[in-house]
Formats: structure tokens, sequence, C-alpha cells
């Protein structure tokens, strides 16, 4: 029988997928990802979680509305104003810590369960202290994909009913870890096809030279301001650099415009250069797979 809970759920896994399919799709072609969509999708998630926390009465809707607003503060641009900016940094850590306590407060006082704080609650909390922890520490680099990694931590806060059945052993895990996680761990397995994808493309060409055949590839300097690439000739930077250094995509083309005026200016035909692949795409990818087959490293574990 087909009852609230499964509407509920056909909602989020649809939202999840739409809106990064979306998101990737956009970060693709025009490199930037407006905050409208993940404002949307949070509210939508708040929303679609409160309906099935609303029977274990106000405890959990009152924990599940607070790691909620705490997801979409960083959905929504805030400011204290030119006096107090110096003080923004300071009170965005109070938030984090004042909700980290309340949250385990409340856990150590009343339990974890439908009626006291739902496991909803600690996996939507998680998936925010995650996803700024690694936006922080430089491995998610783009807001976006910080943000996105959120929102799919409020959409979908657990889901232990993949398409593909599980390994008995890794059905009790997919119960109680985070969503957000096996997206991002199935991204980062998966990203493991790009490195591949690229040195299939330079053997196709017959231009496979070492190592740096997975990581890059040629094309014409007359083409460089139309790709969105990283020019790997070190006289302009490596790439990481370069992806500091620029803010926007207009930004971005401005510079391998300037790159290409110069290059052929000095005779140069060909240049050596590595995608720019959105890292939302990666977890786009990472979301579908969580999806269908649940977590895959432990599903590799598993099988061996």
């Amino acid at each position: 029988m087909f009852g609230l809970a499964q509407g509920v759920l056909a909602v989020q896994v649809a939202l999840v997928v739409g809106g990064f399919a979306y998101a990737a799709l956009a970060d693709w072609r025009v490199r930037e990802v407006t905050d409208r969509l993940w404002q949307f999708l949070g509210l939508a998630g708040v929303a679609l979680g409160a309906v099935l926390l609303a029977p274990g009465g106000a405890i959990p809707l009152a924990f599940w509305f607070l790691v909620g607003a705490f997801a979409l503060e960083h959905m929504f641009p805030w400011s204290l104003g030119p006096r107090f900016e110096r003080y923004e940094d300071l009170l965005d850590l109070g938030i984090y810590v004042g909700v980290i306590v309340v949250v385990l407060g409340a856990i150590a006082r009343v339990g974890i369960g439908p009626t006291a704080v739902p496991a909803e609650v600690i996996a939507v909390l998680v998936s925010v202290v995650l996803a700024r922890v690694l936006f922080e520490v430089g491995i998610l680099y783009g807001g976006a994909d910080a943000k996105g990694l959120m929102i799919a931590g409020v959409l979908l806060p657990l889901f232990s009913t993949p398409l593909l059945p599980s390994p008995a052993a890794v059905a009790p895990l997919l119960a109680v870890l985070p969503f957000s996680l096996n997206l991002l761990v199935d991204a980062a397995l998966l990203s493991v096809a790009i490195p591949l994808g690229i040195a299939v493309v330079n053997v196709s060409r017959g231009d496979l030279h070492g190592w740096a055949g997975f990581t890059g590839y040629q094309i014409p300097v007359r083409e460089l301001p139309k790709r969105y690439v990283w020019l790997r000739d070190p006289t302009f930077g490596d790439a990481r650099t370069q992806e500091e250094s620029v803010e926007t995509s207009a930004e971005d083309r401005a510079r391998r415009e300037k790159i290409a005026e110069e290059l052929t200016r000095k005779g140069v035909q060909r240049v050596w250069v590595t995608p720019q692949v959105p890292y939302l795409v990666v977890l786009a990818a990472g979301a579908v797979a969580a999806l269908v087959a649940g977590n895959l490293l432990f599903d590799l574990f598993a099988l061996v």
C-alpha cells in the first residue's frame, strides 16, 4: 500500500535527483548555481521532514526545525552590516556551538527516538557540520558543493532502501549513516572515472604521455578561451593557484583569453590543459549511486 510515508519519500528522492541534475547542468554550462535552487530545495526538505516527524509530537518537530534552520542559514545571505562585520565569524561559530550543544544535551536528557531526538535530526546535523568542515579545509572548494551536500542531508537525512539490494552486512550501516555521507563516499569513488576518461581520450589520439596523460590533454591555443580548463604550463601557475585567483566564470574566461593572446604571440599552437570538471557533477553522480546502490565502498568490502 502506498501510504503517506512512501509518498513523501518519493517526493524527497525526486527532489534530490532533479535538484542535483539541475545544479550539475548549470555548473557544467556556466560554472554558477543560483542560491534560489538550494533555498527552494532546503525549504521543501524541511517541510517534508516535518510531515514525517509530526506524529512523534512537539519534541521531534522542535529539534527538526532547529537543525532545518541551521542548514537553511547557509542558503540565505545575511550580514550584521559594516559596523559589526567583524563579529560575523564569531556569531557563525556561536551558532554552530549552540546547535551542537543543544542537540547533544537533548540526546543525553531524552534520548534518541521518534518521540525524542529523531535520528533524522542527528543526520542533518552531521551533514551540515561535515560539509562545512570539508569546505573550510578545501576538499569541497566551491560553496555550491558544500550547500549541495547540506541540502542532500535535509532532503534525505537517512536512506536505507537503495534500489538494488544491499549485502546483509551493509544494510544495518545504511540504516544509521547519513545519506549525505553515502553520497560523498560514492562521489569520491566515481571521481576515479575522470582521470580514466582523460586517459582514454589521449589513447584515442595517440597522445598518452605517462601519468600526465591521466590529468590533461592538448588543445589548440585558439580554443583556450572557449574551454573550461586550467592551463598546465607552470608559467601561468598550477591548477589550484589558477582556481583560487578567479571569482567568477567571466573572470576565468577573461584570464584564458589573455593567456591565449600571449601564447599566440609566442607562436605556440597547442597547449596542455586540465579540464575543469565541476565537483557538483560528481556529487550528482554520487547521489544517484547512493540511491541505487547505497554505499559503494561498503558494497565493495562486502564482496571481498
